[in-house]
């Protein structure tokens, strides 16, 4: 199973994925300029769907690529999946 990540907020970096009852999201950071603040890079967050608390970061965040943030939300659903 690989998680689908599509834009979510047309202006901004922002990426969401929904898959077997979990929420995954990816936003772009940097220090300055539009948009979220922080570390530069891709941070991922996942949390379960349905569950009013926050999300929780993946290990790893901020990635310097997109494909790696990416690739650790989907080991971090198998992960989740694995011992449900």
């Amino acid at each position: 199973m690989t998680l689908q990540f599509h834009r979510a907020i047309e202006h901004l970096e922002v990426w969401s994925a929904t898959e077997d009852g979990f929420s995954f999201v990816i936003t772009y950071e940097t220090p300055t300029g539009p948009g979220f603040h922080g570390r530069s890079g891709y941070v991922a967050s996942w949390r379960p769907l349905g569950d009013c608390r926050g999300a929780i970061k993946v290990g790893g965040s901020p990635f310097r690529t997109f494909a790696t943030a990416e690739g650790a939300c989907n080991r971090m659903l198998e992960y989740l999946t694995e011992k449900n």
